[in-house]
């Protein structure tokens, strides 16, 4: 069993070929991926509340996607809206923030009021950090009552960060999708974190998920903490049920 907790559906602004479903079907069964969780490229981007509601719609074919509602922190009225018509389809099980895209970074006032927002629902937030972001995530978690993050791409290049950010506090977790991800990144963050503080992304369609993989696989985990890395750790945080 895998679980992808860092997927995208829908074309990007350079890559258009990968806006179909099938697309992302094709790349999970390539690399054996189970479950992919998803937000919109066009909620990420773009518009957010067409992009959420085309999620919407899509995650109505197929059950190995499930879905993040994309929340831009400049627009939380739009925010409460969706959560409010799109939480009760039972598809979203998290909420998207990307803090560059909406040029709303972590520590603004703008993101710490859609993380308390998205806390205030009991949603999981991907989060995209980078560089020392990952502290800024952290000490968000520990204003906010209830808050579960995830630090997307665990910082990428600053991932001596990110594990110091998830040993701060219980309610961030990490996942290593990152595109020039260098030689024992993700193997060193494993051997310094909690073991249940770590989960699966890929970035997928934007990356190929290749270079997730790979990274996570050249770790050498062993097996129960290859298990809680690839699916355990992630049905645990969503509370989804894989047993079937």
């Amino acid at each position: 069993m895998i679980i992808d907790v860092h997927a995208h559906w829908g074309p990007w602004f350079f890559s258009m070929e990968v806006g179909a479903l099938a697309t992302n079907l094709a790349v999970m069964d390539r690399y054996g991926i189970d479950l992919a969780i998803a937000s919109a490229t066009e909620a990420v981007i773009y518009d957010v509340t067409a992009g959420n509601r085309a999620m919407a719609r899509t995650l109505e074919h197929s059950d190995r996607l499930r879905g993040y509602l994309t929340v831009n922190p400049r627009r939380l009225d739009d925010a409460e809206r969706d959560l409010r018509e799109l939480l009760p389809t039972g598809r979203f099980v998290g909420v998207k923030i990307h803090t560059d895209y909406t040029g709303s970074p972590v520590c603004s006032p703008q993101t710490r009021a859609a993380l308390e927002l998205v806390a205030a629902h009991d949603l999981p937030a991907l989060v995209h950090t980078w560089d020392a972001t990952p502290l800024e995530l952290a000490q968000a978690c520990v204003d906010i009552p209830g808050l579960r993050a995830i630090a997307g791409h665990m910082g990428a290049n600053g991932w001596r960060h990110a594990v110091e950010a998830a040993n701060a506090v219980d309610r961030l977790w990490l996942e290593p999708c990152f595109s020039h991800t260098e030689a024992g990144r993700f193997a060193a963050v494993a051997a310094a974190v909690d073991p249940g503080r770590l989960l699966f992304g890929t970035d997928a369609t934007l990356i190929d998920p290749a270079a997730a993989y790979g990274a996570v696989l050249a770790a050498d985990l062993p097996p129960a903490l290859a298990e809680r890395v690839a699916w355990r750790n992630a049905a645990e945080l969503f509370r989804l049920d894989v047993t079937g």
